[in-house]
């Protein structure tokens, strides 16, 4: 079985992508490969021309599955299902075509859409962690962000749930690690107060690449600000707790709503004691997904 990608080149994306193909390789009992295509690499006219041949020569072969996330990518999914109509066209957002258009379209349920044939509603957008069943008993995580078009930082009020979470642990390891959007001068004022010396910190410049994933496999418990939507669900699917570090918002959009709702269902809460969040959930949106395309 064989999966070609079409990546706008955007991390994001394609961690959707890997989560969804490595979900479909743990669950077929083929061989499952995987061939990531740049946009680039697919020019629009070729693509037409293609239809005609039934055969595109920049793919390395003929595809079972053609996926594409971001909006760049879906005028040239869906020609090269044209061009392979025996594949299957998989979008993993909410498209500006009409749906019907592609074999599914794989959507949060914040975005509002209604579950059909072509239509898999997810509970935020799919990444390619697994519960590794590692974590460690008081070890904790905290995981900042920051600004953002919906968000405002609010330091005062991360300040003092840090600080909270500090004082309802003080037999944890915690480690706290910052983002490309925590404003700098942050860790300089965090570490002016005397329970800055309970925490490890690790800013965003010295990890490398996968850190933080390892991190949630050990951490019994994440914490994360709550404009950090990509990782409360990571951290979910880690199989850790999960807290909401709340911040100011400065909007209400279909990205806050998905925080209600998963606070309204209970899976995260906005306690700083991990007495009250809520017991790790079998959390495998990807799983679930693959399940059903290859079933």
């Amino acid at each position: 079985m064989h999966i070609v990608y079409v990546s706008d080149g955007k991390a994001g994306h394609r961690s959707q992508a890997v989560g969804l193909y490595k979900a479909m390789q743990r669950q077929s009992a083929e061989e499952v490969t995987f061939e990531e295509v740049s946009i680039d690499q697919l020019p629009v006219f070729s693509l037409f021309s293609a239809i005609f041949n039934k055969n595109f020569a920049a793919l390395k072969q003929r595809p079972d599955y053609i996926f594409g996330v971001g909006s760049h990518t879906q005028l040239r999914v869906l020609l090269l299902g044209q061009v392979y109509p025996q594949a299957k066209t998989i979008i993993l957002m909410k498209p500006n075509f009409p749906v019907t258009w592609f074999d599914y379209a794989i959507i949060p349920e914040h975005d509002g859409m209604a579950a059909s044939e072509h239509v898999i509603l997810t509970q935020g957008a799919l990444n390619p962690i697994v519960n590794e069943q590692r974590h460690q008993q008081n070890r904790l995580l905290i995981a900042l962000g920051g600004s953002s078009k919906r968000h405002q930082w609010n330091e005062e009020k991360v300040l003092d749930s840090i600080q909270q979470i500090v004082n309802l642990h003080p037999q944890a390891e915690i480690i706290l690690t910052t983002s490309r959007r925590t404003p700098e001068e942050f860790l300089d004022h965090l570490n002016e107060k005397s329970f800055a010396s309970r925490l490890k910190i690790f800013p965003v410049e010295q990890t490398p690449q996968g850190w933080i994933f390892e991190e949630m496999q050990q951490a019994e418990a994440v914490w994360v600000t709550e404009d950090s939507v990509s990782m409360i669900f990571e951290a979910l699917t880690a199989g850790c707790r999960v807290g909401i570090i709340e911040i100011d918002r400065l909007k209400s959009d279909r990205i806050t709503q998905s925080i209600d709702l998963i606070l309204k269902h209970g899976l995260v809460s906005q306690s700083a004691s991990i007495l009250k969040l809520a017991e790790p959930s079998a959390f495998k949106e990807a799983e679930r997904v693959a399940i059903y395309l290859l079933a």
